[in-house]
């Protein structure tokens, strides 16, 4: 199955708790859909996560053919200064959008003032999911930090990702147990599970899954591993 099959809406706006690997997905999404000849955006609105941003792997984005736009924090302002060329995502029928907004209620704020024009588009607001943040391992908490996103953005949350991962520790189970939380998300909300991601290595070994694995490379390093 390919990216375009996996995420079919024109515009991904990916969001999650920090350190669920949202921006890790939106930059391997990106990616995938330039592969598949698509022309591809991806903005970077994350205003939560310093480390982890997506315009830091500008090089490599830009030359596979993703074009990148990025936030600008405003020193007096509680959101950023969100770039013109946002409007290009959202009214450019010809692109494919994919925005990495912040990974909690005020990082997602930076889209509420244009969700009238989002709710026009053929968008999906994504909940990036990852078993191992405290925060978010249970359903329940899960469910409550999804409905606060969707409340202060005013969209609505249309898909789930399994992204359960422990960098350089992970397996397959924990991958698995990722899946067993997003069932149960997705079953106490009525939102389908899109996919789990996973490295290569672990494609086979998660064959029976019954949704479909959407394959990454690990680009996002912490500031330490560059």
């Amino acid at each position: 199955m390919t990216a375009k099959d996996m995420f079919s809406h024109r515009v991904s706006i990916l969001t999650g708790h920090y350190g669920t690997g949202k921006t890790e997905v939106s930059v391997n999404l990106a990616l995938a859909l330039a592969a598949e000849g698509e022309q591809v955006m991806l903005a970077d609105l994350d205003i939560v996560n310093p480390y982890f941003r997506s315009r830091e792997r500008r090089p490599l984005l830009e030359k596979a053919g993703v074009r990148v736009i990025s936030s600008q924090a405003c020193s007096d302002a509680d959101v950023p200064a969100l770039p013109a060329e946002l409007l290009a995502i959202l009214e450019n029928r010809e692109i494919r959008g994919i925005l990495d907004i912040g990974g909690d209620p005020v990082g997602a704020r930076v889209l509420a003032r244009f969700q009238p024009k989002i709710v026009q588009e053929d968008y999906q607001l994504i909940f990036v999911l990852n078993a191992n943040r405290p925060e978010v391992r249970e359903a329940e908490s899960a469910v409550a930090y999804l409905r606060s996103i969707e409340a202060v953005t005013g969209l609505t949350c249309s898909g789930l990702v399994n992204n359960t991962h422990l960098c350089g520790e992970t397996t397959p189970a924990e991958i698995r147990k990722g899946a067993a939380l997003a069932e149960e998300v997705s079953r106490q909300t009525g939102i389908p599970v899109l996919c789990h991601t996973a490295e290569q290595r672990f494609l086979e070994s998660l064959s029976d899954l019954r949704e479909p694995v959407f394959p990454i490379a690990i680009n996002m390093k912490k500031p330490w591993e560059r």
